[in-house]
């Protein structure tokens, strides 16, 4: 380390553990020190690595904290959080026996959120999802990923990702967009699938690619949606328009849809509940992220278990995902994600805390640029009042950070008598 250069920081972050997850584990440096230059992290290490000369010639500001843990930016890399209506009935019809298939052909499920979604307003989509988008920010989220795929025709999948775009230019969060409009088959199209796909294929997709509109291209997989071979037209095209693509896969049944995906070079594919070993073959192979989401798991009460030994055995990175929407998994925190990854799935703290870190990063196709603390990366990280990142996954609605850092800049702190 150069003193020269460490002088030149914008500021300097000491007085706490510094888990950069990397590697094994959290990756943890006792008493460390973060340094941060331009946005980006400058220096990552121990404070004894930092000379008390550069201290007393440092001009820029020095952060003192008292203990505690410092972590990436959490990264919540699946959500369907813009939207309009509300589904509880159909939690309550669920809890009285409906199967989610049973309420999807009953005209429930994803179809009556269309229903609300398109007749709600620009204005009223964004107003309506700040809430939710703040939930998670204030767990520490610094980058979210937003779906669209609740409007099923151009007009309002386009509505929706401008919502999304202008929820990201609240500061502390960037949003990372998905055009979603294979999710399910609009009634318009009732007994016409392959026609819908059409539309999607030769209208919809080109026209928000010209937008810029959408960061990727998602699509549902499974017998209550779209087919293996649909899916794979629309992932052709997407790939064609130079745009990365990823997958609902595996959720209800097996279709073969994360193998499909992974060949066609696929960021992630997600829910996998009933994915086979030829599919976490063909991810390995891809380096496709799996992306697991207990929130959907939990709350459609499933009892078909991810194959979290198989994915772990084959070095398939797994991240976890709040899959926050108004039927599956109406979850704004990804605190809880943690504490159901490691309940119900099994997974060690170290692989969840991974999940909505390092694996979720790069689910998103950002793992260079965050996900991580590391030397050059974008300088997003949060400070927790904790002895340990596993208490992350430990504690359910107690734990917030302290402090949140998006681009370098100090978002939110709170001093340990204000908070917890």
């Amino acid at each position: 380390m150069s003193e020269a250069r460490s002088i030149e920081w914008d500021a300097l972050w000491l007085g706490a553990s510094v888990a950069t997850m990397c590697g094994a584990g959290y990756g943890l440096i006792e008493d460390g020190a973060l340094g941060v230059k331009d946005g980006r992290i400058a220096f990552v290490g121990a404070r004894a690595d930092v000379s008390e000369n550069v201290l007393s010639d440092f001009s820029g500001k020095v952060h003192e904290l008292d203990g505690g843990v410092l972590l990436p930016g959490l990264i919540d890399c699946h959500t369907h959080l813009v939207f309009a209506g509300d589904r509880s009935h159909e939690f309550e019809m669920r809890l009285n026996g409906a199967s989610y298939e049973e309420i999807a052909a009953a005209g429930g499920g994803i179809r009556s959120t269309v229903a609300a979604t398109r007749a709600a307003s620009l204005e009223n989509l964004v107003a309506v999802s700040k809430p939710r988008l703040a939930a998670l920010m204030a767990e520490g989220v610094t980058t979210v990923e937003i779906k669209s795929g609740y409007g099923l025709d151009l007009e309002t999948e386009r509505r929706m990702l401008k919502a999304a775009r202008q929820l990201g230019e609240t500061p502390g969060v960037d949003v990372v967009t998905s055009f979603l409009g294979a999710h399910a088959l609009p009634p318009e199209y009732d007994d016409r699938p392959d026609i819908y796909i059409d539309h999607i294929v030769e209208d919809m997709l080109p026209t928000l690619a010209a937008e810029g509109l959408a960061d990727a291209v998602d699509a549902f997989c499974e017998r209550i949606a779209f087919s293996r071979d649909q899916v794979g037209r629309v992932f052709d095209k997407a790939v064609a328009l130079g745009m990365p693509i990823k997958i609902h896969a595996e959720q209800l049944s097996h279709l073969g849809g994360a193998d499909m995906a992974a060949a066609k070079g696929a960021l992630s594919a997600d829910h996998l509940e009933y994915l086979h070993g030829h599919g976490i073959k063909a991810m390995a192979a891809a380096g496709t992220v799996a992306v697991l989401l207990p929130g959907a798991f939990y709350t459609l009460r499933e009892t078909k278990y991810p194959p979290i030994h198989g994915l772990r055995k084959a070095g398939v990175p797994m991240a976890l995902a709040s899959d926050l929407n108004p039927g599956s998994s109406p979850i704004a925190s990804l605190l809880a994600i943690l504490n159901m990854a490691c309940t119900l799935f099994l997974m060690t703290p170290q692989e969840a805390v991974a999940g909505v870190t390092r694996h979720a990063a790069r689910a998103l196709g950002l793992g260079d640029d965050r996900g991580t603390l590391e030397v050059g990366k974008r300088a997003d990280f949060t400070h927790w009042d904790v002895a340990s990142p596993t208490e992350l996954c430990y504690w359910m609605g107690l734990k917030r950070p302290g402090t949140v850092v998006k681009n370098g800049e100090l978002v939110k702190q709170l001093w340990r008598n204000e908070g917890q």
